[in-house]
């Protein structure tokens, strides 16, 4: 790969090259400014009021003392859970909680910006982490309890820090900007730090980087210890548990769902079975003009005599993609963050490219097309986040009041449901959750029955749908759309001599 540059100062762009303008203290406000905005973005379009949602409950309740841990499935890994931890594991309040990941995420997005300092300009730079913060769904997960956002934040440090510690083998803090952003990833979700760093190895396997080598190793290591070690504590070994992770998500092969990320750009969280029409074509318009941008990045690049440092992030984000768009049968908005990451820099580079001269002159027509491009492409971002956000926090307070009903009921902690949104509901309701069929499966019928000689047990379903064998003699309730049946109630309630109930615990 063809490299113009080997100087890591930041400031005007001149022959390929980044020197210095200013120093480093001026260099990083056009990042933090960008950061700061994105925080202030998520406090006031997502609102910290808004509920935690299916997957966030699994994440918190595996650390918080205020209810029992859910079950987490072979796919998950520890991160979210540690991450939201310095919170939730004295608070039950979501508000804090929301608050403090949106500090948290805007202090991630300033770091990964910063450790591509000297690799472009500062203003494309800020450009870049601005087109990917006002994304509607960066904003809407940057302050939940979720890994995609953080697996970005991670790739964007580990394919920063790789090319730093390309151009200058004596830079330490570039390599452990490495192993760090390696670790990050693999935190968070060890399989897509594989494939977002399949590029990097291959690098540093050609160009026989050693020490870059031994960076992204231990950091993938460092970081995914901890799911191989609970994959042979709990699943049997790596590949009983690869393979249970594999089943749950409906089989890892060749399945295109490129159409299903398309009808998930429109606000839907998760798109399984991924049905019904495609959304208004202004609102995935920015999702086809990714990939010419994109290109034209590399083009300039290419010319510009330093394509490394635009064709690695391009091919970091074409192997962190590939999985979600022709391996899996279904599709959520967030599983592609990390590639919109990455791609937010040549697309930045490119679009600098098309409203100024080689000279630094202004092009005044293509300046203006670009911001009222720019202009439509945010007016449908927030369209898009401001009907997610309200539809999601509509849901959640159905969880809310379907918990305060089911309290009514004399369904109280200690206390244990199953069947239809077990997990949500019982999070709300401050009881165990527990299956008996499903991906999410932590129980058996007879397990129940017994839990309900204890405790009271409720066991929700949907209108017309088959009463569970367990539940048969238990008295009906409609709590809305949802018919509840609940057990007699025992003759004392408090939890089994181990302190537990079916369905809690760490898996």
């Amino acid at each position: 790969m063809a490299d113009g540059t080997r100087t890591v100062p930041a400031g005007r762009w001149r022959g390929g090259t980044v020197t210095a303008a200013g120093g480093r203290a001026l260099d990083a406000r056009p990042a933090a400014a960008v950061a700061a905005a994105f925080t202030a973005l998520q406090l006031l379009l997502v609102r910290p009021g808004m509920g935690l949602g299916w997957d966030e409950i699994v994440y918190v309740s595996q650390v918080t003392a205020h209810t029992p841990a859910a079950f987490f499935s072979a796919p998950r890994s520890r991160g979210p859970s540690l991450l939201a931890a310095p919170v939730a594991s004295w608070s039950s309040s979501t508000e804090l909680l929301r608050v403090y990941l949106a500090l948290l995420s805007g202090l991630g997005l300033y770091l990964a910006l910063r450790a591509w300092r000297g690799l472009f300009p500062a203003g494309v730079l800020a450009t870049a982490g601005a087109l990917f913060a006002t994304l509607w769904v960066t904003l809407f997960y940057g302050p939940q309890a979720m890994p995609n956002y953080w697996v970005a934040v991670g790739a964007l440090i580990c394919a920063g820090s790789f090319l730093r510690a390309r151009a200058e083998p004596s830079a330490r803090s570039a390599l452990w900007g490495v192993v760090a952003g390696a670790a990050l990833m693999a935190w968070m979700r060890p399989a897509d730090a594989v494939y977002a760093t399949l590029p990097l190895f291959a690098v540093a396997l050609w160009r026989r980087h050693g020490r870059l080598l031994l960076a992204l190793v231990g950091g993938l290591a460092a970081g995914g210890a901890e799911w191989v070690v609970e994959a042979y504590a709990w699943y049997g070994g790596l590949g009983e548990r690869l393979h249970e992770a594999s089943r749950i998500q409906g089989g890892l092969g060749w399945q295109i769902a490129v159409d299903d990320q398309l009808r998930s750009l429109g606000g839907r969280a998760l798109c399984r079975p991924c049905t019904g029409a495609f959304p208004h074509p202004a609102v995935t318009l920015w999702w086809f003009a990714l990939p010419p941008l994109a290109a034209l990045g590399l083009a300039v690049a290419v010319r510009a005599g330093r394509t490394a440092r635009t064709l690695v992030p391009l091919a970091c984000a074409a192997t962190a993609a590939l999985p979600y768009l022709f391996m899996i049968g279904y599709a959520a908005p967030r599983f592609l963050q990390p590639a919109y990451a990455l791609l937010a820099i040549p697309v930045a580079d490119a679009l600098r490219h098309l409203v100024r001269t080689p000279a630094g002159r202004w092009r005044p027509v293509a300046a203006t097309l670009i911001a009222l491009g720019l202009t439509g492409h945010l007016a449908v971002q927030y369209a898009v986040l401001d009907r997610t956000v309200d539809r999601t926090t509509r849901d959640r307070r159905d969880w809310a009041r379907t918990a305060d009903a089911l309290h009514r009921l004399g369904v109280r902690p200690p206390c244990l449901l199953t069947g239809h949104e077990a997990i949500p509901l019982g999070y709300y309701t401050g009881c165990s959750s527990g299956n008996t069929t499903g991906h999410n499966e932590n129980t058996t019928p007879a397990e129940v029955g017994r839990t309900a000689r204890r405790v009271p047990v409720a066991a929700v379903t949907l209108p017309g749908a088959a009463t569970p064998g367990y539940a048969r003699d238990w008295t009906p309730h409609r709590i809305g759309d949802l018919r509840v049946l609940v057990a007699p109630r025992p003759p004392a309630a408090g939890p089994d001599r181990a302190g537990g109930f079916p369905g809690d615990g760490a898996r």
